[in-house]
């Protein structure tokens, strides 16, 4: 995800597929409590269903457009923990399983659990 990007300005935004089919619009945005960066988004995926949580790291923004490189159908079966709330390290590492993705490393060592939280929500007190 481009770095310069204000994370808020992705609130609202169509979502794509790999596909480039719609998957939904851009809810909150998900900081790492770490680095600050952007790190989830939640796609508000349908009027009556829920929002499914996308990485931001490999996707990209594009024409006014966020385009994940992930297909609808694992985006829509991703863990669902509500939105509004702190992501726990628990359940950000669901999500980095979920998509097969490598944990980044920010602890002390391989064998301790990182020393902070992940996902603030952009804006959020």
């Amino acid at each position: 995800m481009q770095s310069d990007i204000d994370p808020r300005s992705l609130i609202g935004r169509r979502a794509l597929d790999s596909d480039g089919a719609k998957i939904g619009t851009v809810d909150e945005v998900y900081l790492d409590d770490a680095t600050g960066s952007p790190e989830w988004a939640a796609v508000r995926t349908g009027l009556f269903t829920r929002d499914a949580f996308v990485p931001l790291e490999p996707s990209e923004l594009v024409n006014d457009v966020l385009r994940v490189p992930y297909r609808r159908a694992l985006i829509r079966d991703a863990p669902d923990f509500g939105v509004g709330r702190h992501l726990s390290p628990e359940q950000e590492l669901q999500l980095y399983h979920h998509y097969d993705m490598d944990v980044p490393r920010s602890g002390p060592g391989p064998d301790e659990p990182p020393d902070h939280d992940f996902g603030e929500v952009a804006g959020g007190d």
